[in-house]
């Protein structure tokens, strides 16, 4: 164990402190990001990763509190909402100094931590419409569970507090199915719940062994579906490899901006519908509604589809065939015309951009594959709304694009509310028009 000052939060949502001469070659003069712990604190921290130039640790100990500090709403907050220990205030606060670093130092920008705005519809807690839990033992009962942050060990939980409410009465109501039936922990995997603002739900159940049963769930009041997974010990998670058992339906419908938009209990879909309504009435604002729009990493269409009415032509690409398939049916479901999916990856449809279209990019945490920055510079669009999860390869990404694009609007967007996530909306467009 080791001693340490904090001297500010960085990207990531760690506190940043430096390891002196500790004694030990493998330590010597390291970074160490370290979580539960503040700007100025003095914390003991035990190491939990040895990287080749620094050291992830968790602080146990807060020798000299910061003043910002918090009682945490949960005992298991570092596994899945480390920023409980700060104040809604200061969470908005600190993310926007740490996106204007990061935009700085990676995108060769000059801000500083009041250059940006980030909305929030100021509800902290019972926001995210998706939930993964895991399993536990506790006193020889099967509970829902959470990994413990850096490690491979879980712990028991009864409910999130950052999943909307009937996502955890959903759960718990699988689980007594699961204390029911006397499955062992070995042989479960995970549970996803998926819920609507509506309060309608969808759950999936995936467990390591083929498995029947006398008896299955049944549905929980507004629950539209269960399914029951096979997934082999070799794969991930959440992965499938054979369905056991379904009972109604694996979709569940949302309406963003007035545009109902279907998706699976695999798909991706925005955790926070509220604060995402936001963000697309600001992306709006920079369309030019007779204008083609061209919408790469197009997911379900969640962004462009609710901006696609009366428009003359949007062009959605997408790798994932499911999610492009879920594209083509609400195309169709909300009557949009002059509307086309491309089931293909993005940078294997470069040929579409002429220069003529408006861009919305929605890329991955990687960011833009370089075919695609390729194009963009060569084809030189006019404007480019660029939304997205990840701020270092966002920035990245600009600092490319710079060779002919200025950015003329920057927002952020508290999409996770208590976790260090930030969501970014850079409007780039081309100079000297």
């Amino acid at each position: 164990m080791y001693t340490v000052r904090i001297e500010k939060l960085v990207f990531g949502g760690q506190g940043l402190a430096r390891l002196g001469d500790v004694d030990n070659p493998r330590f010597n003069g390291k970074t160490v990001f370290v979580w539960n712990a503040l700007p100025g604190e003095l914390v003991d921290i035990n190491i939990v990763k040895n990287k080749k130039t620094y050291l992830d640790a968790i602080a146990v100990t807060i020798l000299e509190p910061s003043p910002e500090r918090i009682v945490p709403k949960e005992q298991h907050f570092l596994s899945t909402s480390p920023w409980q220990i700060l104040s809604f205030d200061r969470e908005q606060y600190w993310k926007k100094a740490i996106a204007a670093e990061t935009y700085s130092k990676i995108g060769d920008l000059i801000l500083n931590d009041t250059s940006l705005d980030i909305a929030t519809d100021g509800i902290p807690y019972g926001y995210r419409n998706k939930m993964e839990f895991s399993f536990a033992e506790k006193d020889g009962v099967i509970s829902l569970g959470f990994f413990e942050r850096g490690g491979r060990e879980r712990f028991a939980v009864e409910r999130s507090s950052l999943a909307m409410p009937v996502i955890n009465d959903v759960a718990a109501h699988i689980l007594a199915w699961v204390r029911d039936m006397k499955i062992p922990l070995r042989s479960l995997k995970t549970l996803i719940v998926r819920a609507n603002t509506n309060g309608e739900t969808i759950a999936a159940l995936f467990i390591k062994d083929k498995m029947l049963f006398d008896s299955y769930p049944s549905l929980f009041e507004k629950q539209l579906g269960f399914q029951l997974y096979y997934s082999t010990h070799k794969s991930p998670a959440a992965v499938p490899t054979e369905l056991l058992y379904t009972k109604g339906t694996d979709t569940l419908t949302q309406e963003i901006l007035g545009t109902k938009l279907e998706y699976g209990i695999f798909s991706f879909f925005q955790i926070n519908p509220p604060v995402f309504e936001m963000a697309l009435k600001d992306i709006a604002a920079f369309l030019d509604p007779k204008k083609p729009l061209l919408d790469f990493y197009a997911g379900v269409g969640a962004i462009s589809l609710p901006l696609a009415m009366n428009r003359e032509h949007t062009v959605l690409v997408e790798s994932n065939t499911e999610a492009a398939a879920f594209a083509e049916k609400n195309i169709h479901s909300n009557d949009i015309k002059q509307a086309t999916v491309h089931a293909l990856p993005a940078e294997r449809m470069t040929e579409i951009i002429t220069g003529k279209e408006q861009l919305i990019l929605d890329p991955p945490r990687a960011g833009l594959h370089p075919d695609v920055v390729k194009k963009l510079l060569a084809a030189a669009p006019e404007k480019i709304v660029y939304l997205s999860c990840d701020l270092a390869t966002q920035a990245r990404d600009m600092k490319m694009l710079s060779e002919k694009y200025q950015p003329v609007f920057m927002k952020l967007y508290n999409f996770f509310p208590r976790t260090p996530h930030i969501e970014g909306l850079i409007v780039l467009e081309k100079m000297g028009q």
